[in-house]
């Protein structure tokens, strides 16, 4: 996650939590438990990304000239504040499925109209869930549009399906996934044959992080569990996240999170920390009635060596 500063961090929501919109103070009430990273809003938890109880995944990302927000509300929709959709997510559905059931029902409202002006939030969002699942959701209509993405890389690029044209230098796609049949749980998209094909640059732009990031998961050896997953999905962040350099960019990579479906545990790494931490998501914790948000501090985490 790309920032200015560090302003999120673990926290977990129960079942029963009531939070009220920044767009027009409606009140809701969350049905499932929650882990993932977030902070406290004035009514509410702005969930960046997380895990339910269900194994459902969410995370929103920067979505630069694709955003399509309405300035006026409706009462035959469920109308959002762009950054409230991940926690409504979370809070209600067990599955992609589910969510794609559900989705023309939401609208994304900008904060012109707004009980508290917030702007105009230019927002995507990743859904995975346990069946293998992994889509996109775009604002850039109303209502909003999925897309499916075996290929499970996504960055704050605009437009899908052109930084997959773009992939195509790099990647000797297999024939499902170029006919769009790639089945779900197929770990590779590739051939794995890279011969004659470019290799990625060094670039820090959203493009190149995609191309880079979906070309060494091409290249990686696949994790037989869980362990070898959370390590080599680190690994690969390696190659995508931004250093802190204020002489040229304001936004660095504050934080990195991951998410295992199956077990419902989320590993987090503040940037200067260089070290995880781990939370499960516990069938004890789903009798929780109130909201904790953990303390993690964002500091070098070193274990010394003793004779």
């Amino acid at each position: 996650m790309d920032w200015h500063a560090l302003v999120a961090g673990p926290v977990f929501v129960p079942r029963g939590f009531r939070w009220h919109s920044s767009f027009d103070g409606a009140s809701y009430v969350n049905r499932f438990a929650i882990i993932g990273t977030g902070r406290q809003r004035t009514a509410e938890i702005d969930i960046s990304d997380g895990v339910n109880e269900c194994g459902l995944s969410v995370q929103k990302l920067t979505f630069k000239h694709g955003t399509h927000l309405l300035s006026e509300a409706s009462n035959a929709y469920t109308c959002l504040a762009p950054f409230e959709l991940p926690c409504y997510l979370l809070a209600n559905y067990r599955s992609v499925a589910e969510i794609e059931d559900h989705l023309p029902e939401i609208r994304l409202l900008s904060g012109e109209n707004a009980r508290e002006n917030y702007g105009y939030p230019e927002l995507h969002y990743v859904v995975a869930d346990r069946s293998g699942r992994v889509v996109i959701i775009e604002p850039t209509t109303q209502p909003l549009q999925i897309i499916d993405n075996p290929l499970g890389v996504v960055t704050n690029a605009y437009d899908f399906q052109k930084q997959l044209s773009k992939l195509k230098d790099y990647l000797n796609f297999t024939p499902e996934f170029s006919a769009g049949k790639q089945l779900k749980n197929v770990a590779k998209v590739s051939t794995g044959s890279f011969a004659g094909k470019k290799v990625p640059s060094s670039s820090y732009t959203p493009s190149g992080r995609f191309i880079r990031a979906a070309y060494y998961k091409e290249r990686a050896d696949q994790p037989q569990n869980e362990r070898e997953n959370v390590s080599s999905s680190f690994q690969l962040l390696n190659s995508v996240s931004v250093p802190k350099s204020s002489a040229y960019q304001k936004t660095y990579s504050v934080y990195r999170a991951a998410y295992c479906l199956e077990s419902l545990q989320y590993y987090f790494e503040p940037a200067a920390r260089l070290g995880l931490v781990r939370l499960q998501l516990t069938s004890e914790m789903l009798t929780f009635k109130q909201a904790h948000f953990f303390s993690v501090k964002n500091e070098l985490n070193a274990v010394t060596l003793k004779m």
